[in-house]
């Protein structure tokens, strides 16, 4: 609820002049219900990534191993490729009829497409129509996911005090990380527990169909929220319907700000998709490392970043989301190649030690992104043009990531490319944080400050 003009109050919080008054209870609620979303979606995807080498037996038959994972991440890299559609259908609808409805629309999606492909046939079943299948619940999870991490960091970051927005935000990813280890966890369980032909057989849909009662939570937890107080007041200020925001002035009005956006998000998520998604299979399939003990090295280093993910984040609000954002580009630049010759060793100790390096690099990004990116844009086009420049990035770079690098390894044979490719997004991603302005404790651009409430 707003109050009147040049006064902002949430949920009948006292208001102070030209401020929104944040409502405590009802932040974190906002808070729990966008994670919640997050979790489910990179559950899938974690899931996903961890059963790569069985989903590949199942639906790619072939007698090469590394066609099999080409493939099986070819239809992983192909949801990608319809992000940036679904950003621009839902990006520009959140900031015309609101971000609370589109986030419940969005979890709709993302949960039957995962569900969907727990249901799929096997290729000894139906033949070719099996991957078919998967391809077509990949793409209606990729459409669905164009709409998800801008909404839900941006329905956040309008929901938080300015002061503690770096803290509030960090809790996104830690529903992004809760979800990968709520996966993997359970891929380390089936592959412990059940053969390698019971896993292949039907084992491997017990983690895709979890997603169906995941999502009816998720959607509840949606639909209980309130619109942001910053939504509200841009509707308040035109006084009638939100007006439509031409998609042009979304691309060529902020197109600075875009490209910022773009270099962030590459750096975040090659890094995120090279530790989180690739590694598993890249211990397995490149380096011949024991399936359960390189998914327990990545759940534990999942759980490191967990735990140091809040603090990370709060630290944001002290010291802005600049420096740190600047530390994890120069720590993957000088540190990589020294982290992975580490995991190449193939010893316990040294992979856990390759891999925990990455991780807390990979959280100098977790803790900032969701309080930086919403802040390059304006309130009246935050949703449409940061789902727009979000996308196009995580769907050329991000999501593309173990193709490619599985691809370059097959080529050249140099088991150091993610290295390399780790130090090139950490080039561009300098030259970005460089030209960025700090947001940290400012209001957003096109919004009132958003303040606590006095104590008593």
């Amino acid at each position: 609820m707003v109050a009147p003009p040049q006064t902002h109050a949430v949920s009948g919080a006292p208001a102070r002049a030209d401020a929104t008054v944040t409502d405590p209870a009802l932040v974190r609620r906002a808070v729990k219900a966008a994670a919640l979303g997050n979790a489910m979606e990179w559950f899938d995807f974690g899931v996903y990534s961890y059963i790569a080498v069985t989903l590949g037996k199942v639906f790619f038959p072939s007698g090469s191993p590394t066609a099999q994972l080409l493939s099986t991440f070819g239809a992983f890299a192909a949801a990608f490729l319809v992000r940036p559609l679904g950003g621009t259908v839902f990006g520009p609808l959140g900031d015309r009829v609101g971000r609370q409805k589109v986030l419940a629309l969005t979890m709709i999606m993302m949960a039957a497409g995962t569900f969907a492909i727990g249901l799929i046939p096997s290729y000894a079943t139906i033949g070719v129509g099996a991957p078919v299948l998967l391809l077509a619940a990949r793409l209606v999870q990729g459409f669905s996911t164009g709409g998800e991490y801008a909404g839900a960091s941006t329905f956040i970051a309008e929901y938080a005090p300015d002061k503690r927005r770096g803290f509030f935000g960090s809790w996104l990813e830690f529903g992004t990380l809760a979800g990968y280890i709520g996966g993997a966890g359970l891929v380390t369980l089936l592959t412990a527990l059940l053969s390698s032909d019971d896993l292949m057989a039907w084992g491997w849909r017990i983690p895709f169909l979890i997603a169906g009662p995941m999502g009816i939570i998720g959607l509840y937890l949606r639909m209980r929220l309130e619109e942001t107080p910053a939504f509200a007041a841009e509707v308040e200020k035109a006084e009638a319907a939100r007006p439509r925001v031409p998609l042009r002035e979304m691309i060529s009005g902020q197109w600075k700000a875009l490209l910022l956006c773009m270099g962030l998000v590459l750096v975040f998520n090659v890094t995120d998709y090279m530790l989180l998604s690739y590694m598993p299979s890249y211990l397995t399939s490149e380096l011949k490392y024991d399936e359960t003990h390189g998914l327990l090295v990545v759940l534990g280093v999942m759980a490191l970043m967990m735990v140091v993910q809040p603090f990370a984040g709060a630290l944001t609000d002290r010291i802005g989301r600049r420096p740190l954002i600047a530390a994890g580009c120069a720590g993957f630049l000088f540190l990589s190649v020294p982290a992975v010759l580490l995991i190449r060793q193939g010893g316990l100790l040294a992979v856990a030690l390759g891999m925990g390096a990455l991780g807390l690099l990979l959280v100098c990004f977790t803790a900032s992104m969701p309080a930086a990116l919403p802040a390059l844009f304006p309130t009246r086009v935050r949703y449409g043009s940061l789902s727009i420049g979000f996308n196009v990035s995580v769907s050329l770079f991000g999501g593309t990531t173990p193709l490619v690098v599985t691809a370059l390894i097959g080529a050249t044979g140099n088991m150091m490319m993610p290295a390399y490719y780790m130090m090139a997004a950490a080039v561009i991603g300098g030259a970005a944080v460089w030209f960025m302005a700090e947001s940290a404790g400012r209001p957003l651009p096109g919004s009132a400050p958003s303040v606590e409430p006095a104590r008593n």
